[in-house]
């Protein structure tokens, strides 16, 4: 992201009864402006209002394992640091030294004991704490009495690992992230108590895949959010679970929405299956959920498997979809026996995946027509959609 975009007052950027226009009963509203998806100034907006603002994912905790583990990452052209420290915690920092404001990762490593700067070695302990500083006070002399290392350590940023997932709030101003998830773990208590979020243990070889697209990120959100698309976009996945077969998930005003199946079915070859939850509710075995946390994390909740689909917004119209699956303890996760059948859940959601890329980045292409008012949604079958669409637009305004 160009972090000299102009800082133009958002009336300056798009009309802000557009926006208003958003938030009216879904018979009658329209769907977020063209600028939304289009402008780049807009996009300063954005990052502020609601990456910044929220409680937003940048990675889960599995991709960093081990004490000292570290990388990098660029939220919207800011520069983060997620590490697990020594009692591996994970913690996230503005990646940059509190000397001369030099980045300080560039690559994903094992750090041995401290983050030290490539500019001067001043170097930070995995808490973030300032514990070096070479010839400071001159040639050998590391030390000066005019200067108070405790007010240079390295600043770090509001963190919550939930389900593996990686938030964070950069500006510290969000709701407690346990008074935030606690919707979402009221809804899944049928399915998956918080002592079995233990349970959970992500696939070393068939765990993880990423796409590029070139839409904005928040096609994606109101793709997944609708199963409307089932009959066109995902033919073969309609026959499976057809679009009589799923209902709307929407929770609380504008914090999370979706999607749920009455007919999933576990992947086997023979008689071999994946491990499944042990509290889940016995009248709904064959029910799964897919539920799009705001902004910009999707999740998929099975009695066999839980997948995160996080996004990464590049610029205003790229971005990048990571897949990331977990399943019921080790041996479903990463043993030898299952190891085909793991290959085979992650083809089938590359798969599906693939086919929505057409959908969104076709999306992003009509943005560009000045005759397109946002559009309109379906009272039936956009429900979902339109939560996701006024909670964008009361995080502007």
């Amino acid at each position: 992201m160009d972090q000299n975009l102009k800082n133009l007052p958002l009336s300056k950027i798009l009309d802000i009864e557009k926006l208003h226009n958003v938030d009216k009963p879904i018979e009658v509203a329209n769907g977020l402006p063209n600028e939304c998806y289009t402008n780049n100034d807009y996009l300063a907006h954005e990052r502020e209002k609601v990456f910044f603002n929220k409680w937003t994912v940048i990675g889960v905790a599995s991709s960093i394992p081990n004490p000292g583990d570290a990388k990098p990452h660029n939220l919207l052209g800011i520069p983060l640091i997620l590490v697990r420290d020594k009692n591996m915690k994970i913690r996230v920092f503005h990646n940059v030294c509190s000397h001369r404001g030099f980045k300080l990762l560039e690559k994903l490593c094992t750090l041995k004991n401290v983050i030290r700067c490539p500019y001067h070695s001043w170097s930070y302990d995995l808490s973030g704490k300032l514990i070096a500083t070479p010839h400071i006070g001159g040639l050998n002399n590391h030390t000066s009495e005019n200067f108070d290392k405790t007010k240079s350590n390295l600043k770090e940023i509001k963190t919550k690992v939930w389900m593996d997932i990686i938030f964070v709030n950069i500006n510290s101003n969000e709701i407690e992230f346990d008074e935030y998830i606690k919707p979402l773990e009221n809804r899944w208590q049928k399915f998956i108590k918080k002592k079995d979020h233990n349970s959970l243990v992500h696939s070393n070889d068939y765990g993880y895949f990423s796409l590029n697209v070139n839409c904005n990120w928040k096609f994606a959100i109101e793709n997944y959010c609708e199963s409307y698309h089932l009959p066109t976009i995902h033919p073969e996945l309609n026959k499976v679970s057809n679009i009589n077969d799923h209902y709307h998930i929407q929770g609380l005003p504008n914090r999370f929405a979706g999607q749920g199946s009455k007919k999933y079915e576990q992947p086997a070859k023979g008689n071999k299956k994946f491990n499944t939850f042990s509290n889940w509710d016995k009248d709904m075995l064959k029910n799964s959920e897919y539920i799009a946390l705001f902004p910009n994390v999707m999740i998929g909740l099975h009695i066999d498997h839980f997948y995160v689909f996080w996004l990464e917004p590049l610029t205003m119209n790229e971005t990048k979809e990571h897949m990331q699956i977990y399943y019921v303890g080790n041996e479903s996760a990463n043993g030898s026996d299952l190891k085909e059948l793991r290959k085979e859940n992650s083809r089938f959601w590359k798969d599906v995946m693939l086919e929505d890329v057409n959908a969104i980045e076709g999306m992003q292409k009509g943005r560009n027509s000045p005759v397109y008012n946002g559009g309109n949604f379906s009272p039936v079958m956009d429900q979902p959609t339109h939560q996701f669409h006024k909670w964008v637009a009361n995080s502007l305004i």
